[in-house]
């Protein structure tokens, strides 16, 4: 039927021309009328009428390898009656018919290969760094040793899961969960309040619970992702700083983790109690107008 259609579309273009007797005025692409250019081919691709009827056969051809951008298959439409255009390319040949079919799968196949790629390298990448991160928790030797006695599906399987298990880790916000309780109730506790003087001290203006600062910040994707992967170092590093006298490598590694994460989840939280405070204390001032003399102070550019 395609080829039916061809023919019978080469066979009535030539009559068409021949059939249609009304006066060319300009060429819409390039504004061209027929006494410009008697021997320019012309044609009539569209239903549209009047002034942008015709058009130059190699202007028109120009315009739809603008708006293909590459892609010869590609559908194009007038832009005044968005009628498709009926573009036909002549038959190929078995040798051009074989290297299209092949350009075309490739063309196809490329982005899952270039997926696959990428998806691998991440998890080579993964493994690779589980299997570091075993050698600097567990010591270098007792750490191949355990790989060498494990089974290959479990390495596969655990050594990419343990940077996964850190982001996720790092993920966990429980300094926000203590940061809440403590504001919540150290007000009501006497203790609290010498302990953490900071904890008890209210705003100078009365505020809602939902105008004040939020207790979470704002979840950095390259923060997380480098302090979990870097917690092992530093993790290794702690434990040999605050428990060399324990001699297991694997024990020391956990003591000093926790001790990092402790420590760490402390400053933290008096570090956004500060900024609370700190938020809850600032004031708006009255706006005082320049024009009032030089000898007005100014307020100042931002509250201590």
């Amino acid at each position: 039927m395609a080829e039916a259609a061809i023919n019978t579309i080469s066979t009535d273009y030539p009559t068409n021309q021949s059939r249609n007797t009304e006066e060319r005025r300009y060429c819409w692409v390039c504004f061209a009328s027929e006494d410009d250019d008697t021997s320019a081919t012309w044609v009539q691709p569209c239903s549209c009428r009047g002034s942008t009827k015709w058009v130059h056969q190699a202007c028109l051809q120009r315009w739809v390898d603008e708006k293909q951008k590459g892609n010869r298959t590609g559908k194009v439409s007038c832009p005044q009656c968005n009628t498709e255009y009926i573009i036909i390319l002549p038959q190929m040949g078995p040798l051009l018919l074989i290297l299209d079919t092949v350009d075309v799968a490739v063309y196809k196949v490329c982005p899952f290969v270039a997926a696959g790629i990428v998806v691998g390298s991440i998890y080579w990448t993964a493994v690779t760094y589980g299997a570091v991160t075993v050698m600097q928790v567990l010591g270098h030797k007792d750490g191949l040793t355990a790989m060498e006695h494990a089974d290959p599906l479990v390495l596969l399987i655990g050594l990419p899961a343990i940077p996964i298990v850190l982001i996720l880790g790092k993920m966990v916000r429980w300094e926000d969960t203590v940061l809440t309780f403590l504001r919540k109730y150290s007000p009501k506790l006497p203790l609290l309040k010498y302990i953490l003087p900071s904890f008890a001290c209210e705003s100078e203006i009365p505020r809602n619970n939902s105008d004040l600062p939020a207790v979470s910040d704002t979840v950095s994707a390259t923060r997380v992702l480098c302090s979990a992967l870097l917690f092992p170092s530093v993790a290794t590093v702690c434990g040999k700083v605050l428990f060399d006298n324990i001699p297991s490598n694997l024990q020391r590694t956990l003591l000093g983790g926790i001790a990092f994460i402790a420590l760490k989840g402390c400053i933290k939280i008096y570090y956004k109690q500060l900024k609370y405070v700190r938020q809850n204390k600032r004031k708006i001032l009255d706006f005082i107008p320049p024009e009032v003399g030089p000898n007005v102070p100014q307020p100042p550019q931002q509250i201590q």
